[in-house]
């Protein structure tokens, strides 16, 4: 470029002549002048203009060249946020819990000295090896989880078709560059910014991006938004914008600095956290009041017996015990096929009530078939000539869906032109609705015609043979075809006696009428009936014909009761049928003739009666329901879009996998909640019990034993994220009030064991008198070490009861956690045993000592499974009572207000969920990311990017057209995934 001035021009004139005199440089041309409007328009210009500027043509570019403009524009995809190691490996000490462990550090590094003592380094150096070991464990078992699944997510990346040194080729998306030219078809997503070149036909969908509710007809010259979707025709177009200088990119940009709202597992963490506080708070506070002022404690004195509390109290393994299993879990479902985008759809995947699925690709194989057995015959001529007639009617090279099933139904394909001579070959057309082909059959050199097509079509042609009988019976098997779903094609045949391919025929004669389906997956019948095992209910959402849908609903045996989608918009038509359109969503097997607002509004309402819905799917027309669907699934070989919108992603074709994903993400749920009870309960157990004992009997027990108690304990239960686990036979969901009903049972349980056993050393001879010597007083330094060992074996034994359904010895655990009980347990009894510690005040018991409380623990253990079974008696009935409505049975007006009612908050806080990545940045779905807002919710984009700007101070030219064309949920959500706010 010569000068500023000569820039300008375009923008004044924009015609050619002008251009031309540019003599644009590209080695001079930044990145800023070129998408400089003041400069350049390249979203009017003519496209003369724009390969003359971007110095590219319809022939492409070469590949030095794209390399080299890859370096000057970069990579086609948003900018990834990297996290950086140090502050991730820190955040898992940034949590209310470690809040209070680091706390309880400055307690016993500051504030516990005095008296002629010096402070507590023993325990500030075993918190702070405590918070780092947790700490690391979790940034290991992270880090490893999102490189698996970053590596897997990098093979299903954005791919495109690109005319690079004159040849087209397949690559990633991310490595197109301005100057390229792409070939877009039906069902692609639009991998950037261009303009049209050449356009067949067109019809592009950018309602996400521009509001438009309609698909848009592009014309060569148009230009096409990156993230759009090709609902129709086949096109190239050349690249005029990638990465951040693309429109989605700018809105992306935009709101980056939007806040977010706190994911459903966050929140359950942060309520079993608040739990934990309070009761620990509730006893710090007695401690403080009964101690001071009650027992005149001295300062030091009582300060121990505050850190006992703060140390052991507290679950410091929790966040990391819960990530490290949802780590470990993403990459055990990925081992099976499952590849999970969002993580926290592990949790939700465990509470899924029902499963709606798309049909063509996903329950059936996407493939026209012949029913063989189902062939009608209306001469002499055998099914098995039917098949073979109609396959010489057949293309074999460039098949469309129907020619290839009629020639595969052949028991060799080879069979569609062996021992024929094509004379002459008549491919279907729309007017003449029916193919045909002259062939001589070599064996005994005569010539014959066969024609294959639409039933009525194929009757008007035929003359020989016809008889009122037999036209009534074809008619009669179209319309029982027709109740069935099956598509129907008839065949008719006739000799031609000159031998001459123009020559007169014999007249055609029907010889049969063909019955031709999508045929389900082998594995989708059974599938469906382990899901209903599962207590998951199926619905099938497809968008073919009604009888369509119910005959395939027959032969999968999920049932027939099928309706078309209209009726969901029109109330009045439910007499008879259902009261209201929530109850016929509930009690439907599926629905036909979906539209994508259809498939959002079934999942919503369905989300809104109190269930957890996941939808699968494959297709462009899935996706809106897929990112609506608490857990999207796109199966294998799905579009861009649809992969893009869900949360989990298969990789093996067919509807199999996700019950592998029902189970195995019901035995992630499973661990994560026999550890929320267990640490609740160990919780309430340590607070209770040592406050007790000091309020009863003024014992001091030594803070150093508590934080091994917490080591030992945390080490173990690591283990849980690996433990094997029965998973439930129905849907799982957090309940707070169970666990915490559970926790408070148990922990009360737990400190009766401690308080009995304490009363019977102190005040009887019972232990004394089968050889364990006596102590001299409450806080006997050998008593410090029994009462420790107590604790520990049957805290740590309660993990085996919650962890389990039935009786504990019924359900084995895992080696690694049989393994680390024992090595943990065995540790307590030496420290028991021998340990002579004067800076923390205990001393060796004897064998004597240890062998009475390991019996004492065992006998108390046993009653805790029938505790456990009597809880759960009780739980079940008020969850009963509570429980959503059950699909396929009538529904009552009370019943949907009150599952309205129970689910309304949750569906609130699920509008601010931050879908929480497996990986700390999703490049591979740059351009049509998760999306979670509400249609009914949706903000004008343009609005929310006015209010950021002047809540920021910040001032960005931008005219109101521009504005209105940034209403874009997808934007939105891209922002929060891809700018590393996730």
């Amino acid at each position: 470029m010569s000068s500023p001035q000569a820039e300008k021009a375009p923008q004044s004139s924009g015609t050619s002549e002008e251009v031309a005199t540019l003599n644009v440089d590209p080695n001079t041309l930044t990145v800023a002048d070129l998408y400089d409007k003041e400069k350049f328009d390249l979203e009017t210009m003519d496209n003369k203009l724009v390969f003359q500027l971007l110095q590219c043509g319809p022939e492409g570019l070469t590949q030095s060249e794209a390399e080299a403009r890859i370096h000057k524009f970069g990579p086609n995809k948003l900018p990834e946020k990297k996290v950086n190691p140090i502050l991730q490996f820190l955040s898992f000490m940034w949590n209310p819990l470690s809040w209070v462990m680091e706390a309880a550090a400055l307690v016993a590094i500051v504030l516990s000295n005095g008296q002629g003592m010096p402070p507590d380094w023993q325990d500030f150096v075993g918190i702070i090896l405590l918070l780092l070991g947790n700490s690391c464990i979790g940034f290991y078992e992270e880090r490893g989880a999102g490189k698996a699944v970053e590596a897997l997510m990098a093979a299903l990346a954005p791919q495109c078709t690109v005319k690079r040194d004159g040849n087209w080729v397949t690559m990633e998306a991310a490595n197109l560059v301005p100057g390229d030219i792409i070939s877009i078809g039906i069902g692609d997503v639009v991998p950037a910014d261009s303009r049209m070149v050449i356009a067949n036909n067109v019809k592009i969908d950018q309602a996400a991006l521009t509001g438009e509710s309609l698909p848009v007809g592009k014309e060569p010259g148009d230009e096409v938004f990156s993230g759009s979707t090709v609902k129709q025709g086949e096109a190239e177009a050349v690249v005029i914008g990638t990465g951040l200088n693309t429109f989605f990119g700018r809105a992306a940009s935009l709101v980056a600095g939007a806040n977010e709202g706190m994911g459903h597992l966050q929140q359950v963490l942060a309520k079993i956290g608040n739990f934990c506080i309070c009761s620990i708070a509730i006893f710090l506070v007695a401690e403080i009041f009964v101690m001071y002022p009650g027992f005149r404690y001295r300062y030091r004195r009582g300060m121990n017996n505050l850190l006992v509390l703060l140390i052991g109290g507290i679950p410091i393994a929790m966040p990391t015990v819960l990530s490290v299993t949802l780590a470990i879990g993403a990459k055990q479902l990925a081992e099976h096929k499952a590849i999970v985008t969002r993580i926290s759809a592990i949790e939700e995947l465990a509470g899924v009530t029902i499963l709606c699925s798309d049909k063509t690709g996903t329950l059936t194989l996407n493939e026209l078939t012949i029913k063989t057995d189902a062939v009608r015959q209306y001469s002499d001529i055998s099914v098995d000539d039917i098949l073979l007639f109609s396959a010489y009617a057949s293309r074999v090279e460039n098949q469309d869906a129907i020619d290839k099933s009629v020639v595969e139904s052949l028991p060799d394909t080879s069979m569609a032109r062996k021992g024929i001579d094509v004379l002459d070959f008549v491919p279907f057309n729309p007017v003449d609705k029916r193919t045909q082909v002259t062939y001589r059959r070599l064996s005994d050199n005569t010539v014959h015609r066969v024609s294959k097509g639409m039933s009525q079509v194929i009757l008007e042609l035929c003359t020989r043979d016809m008889s009122p009988e037999i036209e009534q019976r074809l008619h009669a098997d179209v319309d029982e075809f027709a109740q069935r779903g099956l598509r129907a094609l008839a065949v008719a045949e006739e000799t031609v006696p000159s031998g001459d391919a123009e020559g007169e025929g014999s007249g055609f004669r029907l010889i049969g009428l063909l019955p031709i389906f999508d045929p389900p997956r082998h594995d989708t019948k059974e599938t469906i009936e382990r899901a209903i095992g599962l207590g998951v209910h199926v619905k099938m959402i497809t968008g073919d014909q009604l009888a369509i849908a119910k005959e395939t609903g027959r032969e999968l045996g999920m049932g027939d009761t099928m309706y078309k989608a209209s009726i969901l918009n029109k109330p009045d038509e439910l007499n008879g049928i259902a009261n209201s359109v929530d109850e016929l969503v509930l009690r439907a097997d599926g629905f036909a003739g979906v539209y994508p607002e259809h498939k959002y509004e079934i999942v919503e309402r369905l989300q809104n009666l109190g269930h957890m819905v996941a939808m699968t799917g494959d297709g462009v027309n899935d996706a809106p329901a897929l990112a609506k669907a608490n857990v999207g699934v796109a199966v294998a070989d799905a579009s861009d879009a649809a992969r893009s919108a869900a949360d989990i992603v298969l990789t093996e074709a067919g509807l199999s996998t996700i019950i592998e994903a029902f189970i195995h993400s019901r035995i992630i749920f499973q661990r994560m909640r026999n550890y929320a009870i267990y640490t609740c309960s160990v919780t309430i157990r340590i607070v209770t019990t040592f406050s007790i004992l000091v309020f009863a009997f003024k014992f001091d027990f030594p803070p150093f034993l508590v934080l091994i108690l917490a080591i030992i304990n945390d080490g173990t239960m690591m283990t849980i994220s690996t433990d094997r686990v029965k998973p439930s036979k129905s849907p799982n969901a957090w309940n707070l009030k169970e666990i915490f009903s559970y926790a408070i049972v148990y922990g009360c349980y737990l400190t009766l064991t401690t308080l009995i056993f304490f009363v019977v050393v102190d005040k009887t001879n019972f232990f004394q008198r089968h050889g364990c010597k006596a102590f001299t007083n409450h806080n006997d330094f050998s008593f410090h070490s029994v009462i420790y060992l107590q604790v520990s074996i049957l805290s740590q034994g309660l993990i085996f009861v919650t962890r389990s359904q039935g009786f504990f010895f019924t359900e084995r655990p895992s080696v690694f956690l049989m393994c680390a009980f024992v090595v943990a347990q065995f540790v307590a009894t030496i420290i028991t045993v021998y340990a002579n510690w004067g800076f923390t005040e205990i001393t060796g018991a004897g064998w004597h000592w240890a062998g009475a409380v390991w019996i004492w623990d065992i006998v108390w253990f046993v009653p805790l499974d029938f505790i456990k079974f009597g809880m759960a008696a009780v739980i079940e009935r008020f969850a009963q009572a509570r429980s959503p409505p059950t699909p396929g049975e009538p529904v009552t007006h009370d019943q949907v207000e009150l599952a309205r009612q129970r689910t309304r908050m949750s569906m609130e806080a699920a509008q601010n969920v931050t879908r929480i990545s497996t990986i700390p940045s999703r490049g591979a779905s740059y351009y049509a990311p998760n999306l979670h807002d509400h249609v009914s919710h949706r903000r004008n984009f343009g609005s929310r990017v006015k209010h950021l700007l002047t809540r920021t101070g910040k001032n960005i030219s931008m005219d109101n057209n521009e504005l209105r064309r940034l209403q874009s949920t997808q934007a939105q959500a891209a922002s929060r995934v891809l700018t590393g706010q996730n």
